[in-house]
């Protein structure tokens, strides 16, 4: 591949050519027009490149060697910075070297754009106050200085914490995060509707006995009743109104899906069944599922399988959950092995999650006036891997194997 920097800048125009673009609605082999930070033009005829290079003789080119070239991917939930905070349990690392070193890995999975998801109130592993303020903090102090790439802040709040609750309206109120989604993991209902999945849950994220679980059960079922919802659904209305969309989170019922439109909810992320997927969607809400269930075919809590719900035409959003790996790989695994729905498999992880964000106008596809913000994949034994990752027109990421 030829570089796109000259001199140690951007080019101002280059030019990506020899590969698949995947566009909206159709696979072309073609070539692309960037300029600045911008698509500029989609060259879908090799004798259309010819005349382009011609007249722009200073321009870069980016050999694409056959590849597919995609826009980025924009991952709406993925909690895996926490586990770059803390790997383990009790061995916590600087918030500044978490992000730096996370970041780093988001092109190579051809992330383009991260809404990391902070956790405030579960209260069973990371996730405490002031490492989520203090994140939060960070975030937007390194997106006014550099970033490789969009960083966004996904907050999800766990309704039965009370004390949390003026920090998630401040938030709001300042327009400080990008997107909310309301989540409840007590037991007996959402991803714990089994019994007695709650306490064996804590107690292998704790280490504790099951007596010991009895506590923590009964006090966050108390704190659960005193819920005040109206208050909530007033903050979800409000976030509505600052352009921050709202989700709900592990629905079990079509009577949860109506509890959290009332909260503002436009988006219902990993329902438990495919009853409540289908009447999500058939009301318009956008279903996001998990690219790790995609990848392993099935849940590994035993709930909806996410393949079959995108089949069914009851899954409209794919994020990578807390596996940022798996993003891209679901979507060549929901392509087909000819690749006959890969313009419907990449819209799942771009288009359609920046239509749920409200962004775009600006991201999710290769078309003419929207960011340049593109990845070159290719093949290795069967598994897509990123050669090129672009954003904004700047190459953050390129890669190029060798023989041995």
């Amino acid at each position: 591949m030829e570089r796109v920097e000259k001199g140690g800048h951007a080019a101002s125009s280059y030019l990506i050519h020899n590969g698949f673009i995947v566009l909206e609605e159709a696979v072309v082999k073609g070539a692309l027009v960037v300029q600045g930070s911008r698509i500029a033009a989609v060259l879908e005829r090799e004798e259309d490149e010819r005349p382009w290079r011609f007249s722009h003789p200073d321009a870069a080119v980016i050999d694409a060697e056959g590849g597919y070239i995609l826009p980025g991917l924009i991952d709406i939930h993925c909690d895996a910075i926490e586990k770059e905070v803390q790997p383990r349990p009790g061995t916590l690392f600087p918030l500044e070297l978490a992000l730096l070193e996370f970041e780093r890995k988001l092109p190579v999975h051809g992330i383009t754009t991260m809404y990391h998801s902070l956790s405030l109130g579960v209260g069973l592993s990371l996730r405490g106050d002031h490492l989520l303020t203090g994140m939060v903090d960070l975030i937007h102090q390194y997106n006014k200085e550099r970033a490789m790439i969009r960083n966004r802040i996904h907050l999800r709040f766990e309704v039965s914490y009370h004390a949390g609750l003026p920090i998630v309206e401040q938030y709001v109120e300042d327009g400080r995060i990008h997107y909310l989604s309301f989540m409840d993991h007590s037991p007996g209902q959402g991803q714990y509707h089994a019994p007695g999945s709650f306490q064996r849950y804590v107690m292998k994220n704790q280490g504790i006995t099951l007596d010991e679980v009895a506590p923590i059960v009964d006090e966050l079922m108390e704190r659960r009743a005193q819920i005040d919802w109206s208050r909530l659904a007033g903050l979800g209305k409000a976030a509505a109104l600052k352009g921050i969309p709202v989700a709900s989170h592990d629905d079990d019922s079509p009577e949860r899906v109506h509890a959290m439109e009332a909260c503002g909810m436009t988006v219902s992320e990993f329902p438990i069944n495919m009853e409540t997927a289908r009447f999500a969607a058939e009301r318009g809400i956008q279903v996001c599922v998990g690219a790790p269930n995609v990848v392993r075919g099935g849940s590994h809590d035993n709930n909806l399988n996410a393949e079959d719900a995108v089949k069914a035409g009851a899954a409209s959003l794919l994020c990578s959950d807390y596996h940022p790996s798996s993003l891209l790989a679901s979507v060549f695994k929901l392509a087909g092995t000819d690749g006959s729905r890969l313009p419907e498999a990449v819209k799942m992880a771009a288009l359609n999650p920046a239509i749920a964000m409200g962004t775009d106008r600006d991201f999710g596809s290769i078309k003419p006036g929207k960011a340049a913000d593109i990845i070159v994949v290719h093949f290795y034994r069967g598994l897509p891997w990123v050669s090129r990752t672009i954003v904004d027109g700047r190459c953050v990421y390129s890669a190029q194997t060798r023989n041995i």
